[in-house]
């Protein structure tokens, strides 16, 4: 009979896949992992949390998770001792009448009690969930003084730059603090020390150490410290007003999608975060276009003035997120398997308002 430990772990090595990295994706604790690899039931806590971290892992690693499950409930068969009832005499019915009802009832009183508790415990689980969903992402701005703070997943830190803000936003607080930059996704471990460039310019800009994170709950958040080494600086470029189109002038077929209008038009950045395998075309500004590969984990980032054009091989593997005057837009385009080509820019529209759109060519 097949292995389920040794499918997982075929499966991962085949992809050429790291457990530490898996366990920061999928937010499972890598001793775990390795559990399920090993077949060894031991290191978990409980039948239930064993069987949603086997159905977690063999989803991530793409396996049939009805056959990984099937295998394991095989096992758990094979290895479970001879049922008592088959190994001794039959004893008189009414010997077994008064054995079993007293038995039964007991049993019962027990199945009802233990009921009762879990219906309690999980209220208090199901309010403790609510209350922490209910927090918002907060905002923090750094200045030239050291910055420490708690903070959580979602919360955004704003840095001041020579010609506008640059938002970085906290990706992941479980066993590695992970924040998001215009220049990519960098990670600190605990008690370590990170220099990052956050604009691009292959300097490091920021200072950013780790003083306490939890290796399994990553609702407790992180304690950091921040520390700009000089002032930041973007490119001079503004957006070139002369080169955002009128409303009017736009000739597509498709309807327009408004991520936001101001009055003014500006820089914004666009996160892309890949789902699935996908060929990716992008073309920012007036810059020549770049062609890329991703897969399911990686992450695209860009900061243009005026607008890019992308070109997606399969629009249901990537979600976008816009930044924009320090707001955030989730953006879903597009349909499983879709090939399309999208704008997203600045425009004009007849009473001189800016609006930042989605528009899709053909």
């Amino acid at each position: 009979m097949e292995s389920y430990g040794e499918l997982l772990r075929k499966a991962r090595e085949e992809k050429n896949l790291n457990i530490d990295k898996i366990a920061r994706e999928i937010s499972i604790e890598s001793r775990y992992l390795t559990g399920l690899e090993d077949e060894d039931n031991g290191v978990f806590p409980g039948e239930a949390y064993m069987l949603g971290f086997l159905r977690n892992y063999s989803n991530y690693l793409e396996l049939d998770t009805d056959y990984i499950l099937k295998l394991y409930n095989n096992k758990k068969i094979q290895e479970s001792p001879v049922p008592e009832g088959l190994l001794v005499k039959h004893r008189p019915v009414k010997l077994i009448l008064a054995i079993v009802i007293p038995s039964v009832i007991v049993i019962a009183a027990a199945a009802v009690i233990t009921t009762l508790l879990l219906l309690k415990k999980n209220v208090a689980e199901d309010d403790s969930v609510i209350l922490s969903n209910s927090s918002k992402a907060r905002q923090y701005e750094l200045d030239n003084t050291k910055f420490s703070q708690r903070v959580y997943k979602g919360d955004q830190i704003i840095v001041p730059t020579n010609n506008g803000q640059i938002v970085l936003t906290v990706r992941d607080t479980l066993s590695s603090f992970g924040l998001d930059t215009p220049g990519g996704v960098f990670y600190t471990d605990l008690a370590e020390e990170t220099e990052i460039d956050i604009n691009g310019d292959s300097t490091p800009d920021l200072i950013v150490y780790v003083s306490d994170i939890s290796s399994s709950d990553d609702s407790r958040g992180a304690e950091i410290s921040m520390l700009l080494r000089h002032s930041v600086s973007m490119d001079n470029q503004g957006v070139n007003v002369d080169e955002i189109p009128f409303e009017a002038d736009i000739k597509s077929k498709h309807p327009q999608k408004v991520i936001l209008e101001d009055n003014r038009a500006y820089p914004f950045t666009i996160n892309a975060s890949f789902r699935g395998s996908c060929l990716f075309r992008d073309k920012v500004d007036n810059e020549n276009s770049v062609e890329s590969y991703f897969t399911r984990g990686e992450v695209f980032t860009a900061n243009p003035h005026n607008g890019i054009r992308l070109w997606i091989s399969n629009s249901n593997a990537v979600k976008f997120t816009i930044v924009a005057d320090s707001r955030t837009y989730d953006l879903d385009i597009g349909a499983a398997g879709q090939v399309l080509v999208e704008d997203i820019k600045w425009i004009k529209d007849s009473d001189g308002r800016y609006k930042l759109v989605v528009i899709e060519l053909d």
